[in-house]
This record gives C-alpha cells, sequence and structure tokens, in this order.
C-alpha cells in the first residue's frame, strides 16, 4: 500500500518561518549598512548579555538566555569564527568560558541601539495588524500550557498497520 506524501501538502509552519527568516535578513541588512560585517541577528542577544555579565560559561550563557545549550553553542561557534568572543578552558575539564573579543565589545553599543529599535518596531507592528504578534504568541503558549502539543500530536496520530 502506498501512502501519500504528507510533505506534499501545505506546510502551515512556512510562512511562519519565511516571514521570521525575512525579517531576520533585514535586520542583517541593516548591520551591513552600517559596515558591520559577519555578525547575525541571533548573535545580539548573547553578545549584549556577555557585555553585561562578564564571562559565562555555555550553559550559563544558554540558561541566561532561555535557549538551548546545543543552540548557544552553535552561536558561540558562529561568533568565534567572526572573531566575536574568545572561548577558553572553564573551572573544568567539561566547560568553557565565554568573553567578548575587543571586536565583539565594540559592537554592543549598536547591538543595543538596534535591539531597542527591533522592539519598537515589534510595538509598532503590533499596533498595525488587527491582531498583535506578541498578543498571539501569548495566547499560543497559553494554549499550550493547556494542552501541550505533544499531547495534542499524540491526539491527532494514527500509526500506520506494522
Amino acid at each position: 500500500m502506498t501512502s501519500l506524501d504528507p510533505t506534499a501538502l501545505p506546510d502551515p509552519w512556512h510562512s511562519l518561518h519565511e516571514l521570521l527568516a525575512a525579517m531576520d535578513a533585514e535586520i542583517e541588512q541593516v548591520y551591513l549598512e552600517r559596515g558591520i560585517e559577519g555578525v547575525r541577528p541571533r548573535f545580539a542577544y548573547p553578545l549584549i548579555r556577555l557585555a553585561h555579565t562578564g564571562p559565562l560559561t555555555i550553559r550559563e550563557l544558554a540558561e541566561s538566555l532561555g535557549r538551548s545549550h546545543s543552540a548557544i553553542s552553535q552561536t558561540v561557534a558562529a561568533m568565534r569564527k567572526e572573531g566575536l568572543v574568545t572561548s577558553e578552558p572553564g573551572p573544568d575539564a567539561r566547560t568553557r568560558r565565554i568573553d567578548l573579543t575587543e571586536r565583539g565589545r565594540s559592537l554592543v553599543p549598536f547591538l543595543e541601539a538596534e535591539w531597542r529599535a527591533t522592539h519598537k518596531t515589534v510595538a509598532e507592528l503590533d499596533s498595525e495588524v488587527p491582531y498583535a504578534m506578541t498578543a498571539v504568541v501569548e495566547e499560543v503558549r497559553r494554549a499550550l500550557e493547556r494542552r501541550s502539543m505533544r499531547q495534542r500530536i499524540l491526539h491527532h496520530l494514527v500509526e500506520p498497520p506494522r
């Protein structure tokens, strides 16, 4: 028996991923217009945090940002490649302490200004659309607290016979 390819159907996530990628690309364009190369929007949060906290282990940085260790580890590797952070052995053999380089530190005032401008932009967008993005995200979060994504998927999951 042949099944229909479910990936051939419209992807409900596609437009959201496309929108987020387009907004990130526009933020990155702002950086390039200011002569800042090799910096991606996802770098701003950890760079700003490190400027305010001083060196942190990857785990400490991930926890302070509410991100996964894996995601921050990948971001740190990309930032290190761009000369924005250094990575030194931490208090034990399994950890690395992350700190800003001079280049990373020099970008923080601009990144903080961009962060504030981006938040004002989101507020502006929220006022222009019938359903504010921030409100929709909060409502989805609340709905998932009532019944998790996992529970919802399991409710709809029909496994093929073995």
